[in-house]
Parts: C-alpha cells; sequence; structure tokens
C-alpha cells in the first residue's frame, strides 16, 4: 500500500514560503559537465548552439532539456535559433500591427507592468498567420522550437504569442512567476492543494525569441536560476523580501538577434528596465500550452448560468448559505478567465479579466435581475470573442 502522506503535504503552510529554503535551493553553481550538449554556462544558464544541436541525437538533447527546465536551472538559451531573415520579415509585420494599434487606440493593458507602458501585441500568433500566412508559416517551422516544446509538453501542444516592445526608459516587471498559478489572485492561491502546485509548471513552457539584439542596458528578462524548485513560491513572489532577495541575485543574459529563451514557467523572472536611449526592444513571447487542459465535454455554460440564476436568488432570498451559493455558482459557470481576446479583455489593474464566475457572484451580490445579467454575460461573452 502507497503511503500517500509520505509523497506529498497535502496544503502549503508558511513553512514552504520561508526566503531561507529559496535562498538555499538558488545558490549554487551550474555544473556544464553535467549537460554535455550545452555549448556554455553564462550566470547559471545553460546555452546552447542552435547549429550543434541539429546536429545531436534528438531523443538524448531533448531528455537534458527536461532535466535542464525541470530539476536544473530552470532556463535555457539557444544562440542562433532563428534566422534573421525570418526574425525580420516576422518583426516587420509585427511592426504593421502596432502600427494599426496605435491608429486605433485604447487602453493596452499588461499583466505585471504598467498599462500603456510597452507596445504589446496580444494573440500575434493569430494576427501574424491571418496578416502574413507565408511568415507566419515559416517562423513556426522552425524545429528547433518544435524539440523543445515536445521535450516539455509531449507530440501536441498549443502555441500562443504576445509580442512586447519594451521602449527606451521603460520599466522594469515585478518579478514573478507565469501561468497558470501565476495569474491566480494571490489570496486564492494557498487553497489549491500541494498538488495542483507541482502541476502548473508541466502545464506551460514560457519562451522569448529575441527580435532585436538585446545588451544589458535595453533590460532583458530578469531570471533567477533555480527558483522554479522553490514549492511555495507561488505564494511567496508578491511578498516583499523575495522581491528584495531577487533584486540582489537575479542575472540578466545579453541576447543577440534570432536568439531564443526558454524556461520553466514557475522560474522567478521579469523583464528587465530599458535603461537605452534609443533601443526598442522587440521580443515574441511565446506561451507553449498542454493539450489536456480541457474538459471532456463541451457546455454551454452561458446558457447553464441564465437558466439557474433564478433559482439562486431564491436561494438567496431564502437565507441560505453563502457557501452553498458558491458552490452553484462554482459548478456551473466558467470559472478560469482565460483564454480569452486580450485585446478587449484586458488585465487592466489585474492579473487577469474576470472570470464569468466572478460576474455571476457581482450579480447576485448586487441583486441584478435575469435581464440585467444576461447584459453583463453578454458584454462579457463579447469581449471573450476572438
Amino acid at each position: 500500500m502507497v503511503d500517500v502522506s509520505a509523497w506529498v503535504q497535502p496544503w502549503l503552510d508558511e513553512a514552504a514560503f520561508q526566503l531561507g529554503e529559496l535562498r538555499s535551493l538558488t545558490d549554487r553553481d551550474t555544473d556544464l559537465g553535467a549537460y554535455p550538449h550545452a555549448a556554455e554556462v553564462r550566470h547559471n544558464v545553460l546555452v546552447y548552439s542552435a547549429a550543434e544541436m541539429a546536429r545531436a541525437d534528438r531523443r538524448a538533447l531533448q531528455a537534458e532539456l527536461i532535466t535542464a527546465l525541470a530539476d536544473g536551472p530552470g532556463v535555457v538559451v539557444f544562440a542562433g535559433a532563428f534566422p534573421d531573415a525570418v526574425v525580420d520579415a516576422a518583426s516587420a509585420a509585427f511592426g504593421d500591427l502596432i502600427g494599426a494599434q496605435r491608429q486605433a487606440g485604447g487602453a493596452a493593458g499588461d499583466h505585471f507592468s504598467a498599462a500603456g507602458a510597452n507596445d504589446r501585441v496580444w494573440n500575434a500568433a493569430q494576427k501574424l498567420a491571418l496578416h502574413s500566412p507565408a511568415v507566419y508559416a515559416d517562423y513556426y517551422a522552425n524545429d528547433l522550437l518544435a524539440l523543445v516544446c515536445q521535450a516539455w509538453l509531449g507530440p501536441r501542444y498549443q502555441v500562443t504569442s504576445q509580442v512586447n516592445v519594451v521602449n527606451p526608459v521603460g520599466a522594469a516587471q515585478i518579478p514573478h512567476r507565469d501561468y497558470h498559478l501565476g495569474f491566480v489572485d494571490p489570496g486564492q492561491l494557498a487553497d489549491y492543494p500541494t498538488h495542483v502546485h507541482r502541476l502548473s509548471a508541466t502545464l506551460t513552457l514560457q519562451g522569448a525569441v529575441a527580435h532585436t539584439d538585446m545588451p544589458l542596458e535595453s533590460g532583458p528578462t530578469m531570471l533567477l536560476p533555480y527558483s522554479q524548485l522553490f514549492e511555495g513560491g507561488y505564494v511567496a513572489f508578491n511578498r516583499p523580501e523575495f522581491i528584495d532577495y531577487f533584486a540582489g541575485r537575479r542575472v540578466q543574459i545579453p541576447l543577440s538577434k534570432g536568439d531564443a529563451v526558454f524556461f520553466n514557467p514557475a522560474l522567478y523572472h521579469g523583464a528587465g528596465s530599458n535603461t537605452s536611449v534609443d533601443v526598442r526592444r522587440m521580443a515574441n513571447l511565446l506561451q507553449i500550452s498542454s493539450p489536456f487542459g480541457r474538459a471532456m465535454e463541451a457546455l454551454d455554460r452561458t446558457a447553464m448560468v441564465r437558466a439557474v440564476y433564478p433559482a439562486l436568488r431564491a436561494m438567496k432570498a431564502a437565507g441560505r448559505p453563502v457557501a452553498e451559493l458558491l458552490n452553484v455558482v462554482v459548478a456551473t459557470a466558467e470559472g478560469y478567465p482565460f483564454p480569452t481576446n486580450l485585446d478587449r479583455d484586458q488585465p487592466i489593474g489585474s492579473l487577469a479579466p474576470p472570470s464569468q464566475v466572478d460576474v455571476v457572484l457581482a450579480a447576485l451580490a448586487d441583486d441584478l435581475t435575469s435581464d440585467e445579467l444576461d447584459v453583463a454575460l453578454g458584454d462579457q461573452n463579447e469581449r471573450r470573442i476572438p
């Protein structure tokens, strides 16, 4: 009989959120000898030559990348991953898209930095495919991209991307972890059991392709190697002492146009400050997701909410416990705001836009009528349409 209690502590408690634990995990050196395909180590980050990777045994190289991302420094750089011509063609297309956005105006939300500070193209993969199909095909034909995606997620995966241009004097992001738990409201994080904290990082791979040279003064991504090993990291990254520790220990790797960096989404990271006077630092931020994050059945949850809402109002009027109302809403409405159309449904002032659960709970709190809820649901659904 398996002793489950020895395998996992069901819930993370305050003992999991100690700075000393993060310090002990990150205070180490990367041994180049343990990664025979890597060309060098820069500031604890493994750097691979794209030309050498193309000649390596694929399965052996992928095994090494899995180890590097899971148990090693948590971040790898592929030098020369994308040819200049491919990057330049995509950059020109992204420039067209940015120009169109500026002309259209409107708010530009961002997850971890001030809205409007940078030029951001949400859903850049779809927009590139529709704007320049041949450029898109050349870009995503890249076999090194496929190699690392397959290593982390298996043979099928979903690619999304956001172009980020950090303009001169653009401020640094706060250090953070990424999707999924990295976008959850901090007050709810400790309510997710330990195994979900472990699982979250295996569901996505984060990456960035440099579309310009990125010298240090342009603010390439700040990284804290080995921080993905810190089990309490999703809860702790907002705490001041962890932000201070990151500031003192983070590293930055200058990149050349066409280089790519990939990292475990649980790695503490953040875009650096662009202190240059003339470098508009452009990166295509890749988020590659597991195809398995789906329910088995397709439900019309909006129709379900509309049908059940009068019963919810009646339960509330009858004095049923708030917890029971919440149980019904969570079982019925869509509880996660993603995927969405981030051009219209932007995370302004928060990590994520409101979910359908949030909309229904707000309607109950304000005692909206069914017709008023219909308007709120319709507005939200309209914002989410691609």
